[in-house]
This record gives structure tokens, sequence and C-alpha cells, in this order.
């Protein structure tokens, strides 16, 4: 923190010294250099991180941030692994117009059909015709393999890594009026979700800090829960459990019910008063990294009763970082947690933040510092 200011200190300086000059971009470039603020670009290297989820290793899908402080909103996020599609086309925009009245718009409600069923035409196609005239009876895609499990009547389809599940229900509402009996097309959705514990949360004080790690406890046991009122009628939510269905091959094929869970720790500036050392308030990241890493040992010793990695990591988020130096910091911080909870190097796995400028100006030699754990990289 201290080179941070000193080198924001010589930058200002250097700037109110030509304050009435146009900038020389060499010149500039040659100065940062000189102080370090720009430091060479490494050797190309490889990253050697190990253990990582497919979810953030081969699968593309969006990921959402939530504060962890709100529990519903955790809930929520956690659960967007899978989500409807006809709820989705119904009540939105992604598809023109809008229902009418406020009771169900059987209109609205066959132009959903429609474009759902123009979405499996066009990605898992039927080897003849289209969903459209599909009536049921035996299945005939296009490319077979994409049939991959079946829960009871309905079918469960991959396609570009993902999954979706039509569902097959003759006695639902929707259900019982298609030829098929197809109710709904549910579709992997949100695949991953960081934690927040930095931006979007005012986490002030030693009570908002055990309420933060007590939500990130819930989640790692398989546990948390929050009730509240809707209309008048009290709603319990909790994390859903994993999706079981029979495997084409024969057997059980298990998939995950929820995202994947980073927890975004804070940064390296903050210092917090949940804990005092001699009177003096500790570095809010460290407190993070060390209570954080703690409370997943839940997860990765297989306490809990769901799981959250399947590959035995523990996945940080780590935002704020100035540049190479910073990022071997953390490298070090996170190595000093693994030893103080006897883990193996590197279970700990870092997110990147690439939102500061000496971070971006220097992103391979950042990246490098973090090459044996980093998970990603993002803005």
């Amino acid at each position: 923190l201290r080179i941070r200011d000193d080198l924001q200190s010589r930058i200002d300086a250097w700037h109110i010294a030509r304050h009435d000059a146009p900038i020389d971009a060499a010149e500039y470039r040659a100065f940062l250099t000189s102080i370090d603020y720009l430091v060479p670009e490494p050797e190309p290297f490889a990253i050697g991180t190990t253990q990582v989820d497919a979810e953030i290793a081969t699968m593309a899908g969006p990921q959402l941030v939530v504060p962890v402080l709100n529990a519903r909103f955790v809930l929520n996020a956690a659960n967007a692994r899978w989500g409807s599609l006809y709820d989705a086309l119904y009540g939105t925009d992604a598809l023109p117009g809008s229902p009418a009245g406020n009771s169900y718009d059987a209109v609205r409600g066959g132009q959903v059909i429609e474009r759902g069923k123009t979405f499996l035409d066009e990605v898992v196609p039927l080897s003849t015709g289209s969903w459209k005239d599909f009536s049921g009876g035996d299945l005939a895609l296009a490319e077979p393999a994409q049939l991959i499990g079946r829960s009871g009547e309905s079918w469960l389809f991959k396609h570009n890594g993902l999954h979706i599940e039509v569902v097959v229900d003759r006695a639902h509402r929707i259900g019982r009026t298609d030829p098929a009996g197809i109710a709904d097309i549910l579709l992997e959705s949100a695949l991953s979700t960081i934690v927040d514990l930095e931006d979007s949360v005012a986490a002030v004080d030693a009570d908002d800090k055990v309420a933060a790690y007590t939500n990130w406890l819930g989640l790692m046991r398989g546990d948390l829960e929050e009730t509240f009122d809707k209309g008048g009628v009290a709603m319990t939510r909790r994390l859903k459990p994993d999706r079981v269905y029979e495997g084409a091959g024969g057997g059980a094929l298990i998939l995950p019910g929820r995202s994947i869970l980073f927890v975004r720790n804070v940064g390296h500036l903050m210092t917090t008063p949940a804990v005092l050392l001699d009177g003096v308030e500790v570095p809010e990241g460290i407190l993070d990294a060390i209570m954080t890493s703690t409370i997943a040992l839940y997860d990765l010793n297989g306490v809990g009763s769901l799981h959250n990695s399947r590959t035995g990591s523990v996945y940080i988020v780590k935002p704020k970082m100035h540049g190479p130096a910073e990022a071997a910091f953390t490298n070090r911080l996170f190595d000093a947690v693994e030893d103080l909870l006897t883990l193996a190097r590197h279970t700990i796995k870092v997110g990147v933040m690439d939102e500061e400028r000496r971070t971006s100006a220097n992103l391979a030699a950042t990246i490098e510092a973090v090459r044996d754990r980093v998970a990603f990289i993002n803005t």
C-alpha cells in the first residue's frame, strides 16, 4: 500500500510539472517504466492450475454476482443453474409483447410454446419434421448422441456442453394441452455465481462480517434457507438438490442442481474492526481469506449435505489488485492459508479482477504471479 501511494505521488508530480504541455506518450511510458509502474513483459508461460471444475474450465455460460448479506438473493442465484425457458419467454421481452391481464394469458402461452419448440428445432432437431408437430412416442433425433438421459417420460439433451430437459407431464396445465405432453423446457443456465463480500455489500463491523460469513457457511454446509412473506403466504427458499436421471447408457446420471460458487473477498486496502490485534484493526482481505477458506472445509471434507466443488477446490475472487506484486502477495497469502488449514498447495484458486490500471497495463505479469492457482480473469 505504501508503494501504491509512492507511485501515485510520483505520477501526480510528473503531471503537475508538465501541466501546461501536451503529454508525450513515449516520454510518459519511459517515466512509468523508470518508476516500475510498468514492468517487463514476461516470457511466454503456461498456466499450471489443476483441479478446476468443468463449469469454469470447459463450459461456457452466465456467471452471476450476488450480495452475500441477502440470503434470499444468494439462494436465488445459487439455484439459477436450471431455469424454465417457458417462464422466461412468458414474463420478459425476450418474446415481443407482454401477457394480458393478471391471470394466465393463453394467447401469450401459445406464443411461448411455439418459440420454445423453435428453439428445440434449432438445438436438438428431430431427424424428420419439427418439434411443433411431434405428438410423442419414439424420439428420433438428427444427432442421436444428444439424448443422454431420461427422468420418467422427460428427456435430457446435451448441446454445446450444456443440458436441456424437456419436461413431459401430461397432468400439468401446459402438458395436458400439448400433443407430446411437453409441460416445460428447462435450460442449464447460470453455471457459476460469485458470492460477494465486496462492492455489492456494506459490511462495516463485526456484526456485518459475522452475518456475511454465516451465509457463506450455510452455502458450504448446504443448509442455508430463508423464509419470507409473499402475498400473505410464508415461503421458504433452500438450495436445490442435484438432478438425477437415468443415463442413456444405463445407470444413474447425476447433474449439479446449483451454480458452482465463488466467494469474492475484499481487496488489499481495507481494514476491519471485526478483529483487533493489539487494539488495531486487521486487514480485511486477510481475514476474508482465512474465514472463507476455513468455512469451505465443510465442502472440501464432504461434511455438508450438498457439494460445491467436485474437484476439491476453493474459488476466491480477488479484486482491486494493483499489478503483479500485489497478485504475488495474494499468492503468498493463499499459500499461508493453505498451510494454516493443512490444505494441499493451490487448493485455493483465484479469480483475478482486471479492474485496476496497473493490473491491466501489466496483465501478463499479473497472471504469471498466480499462474498455478488462477482460475479466471474478469472485469
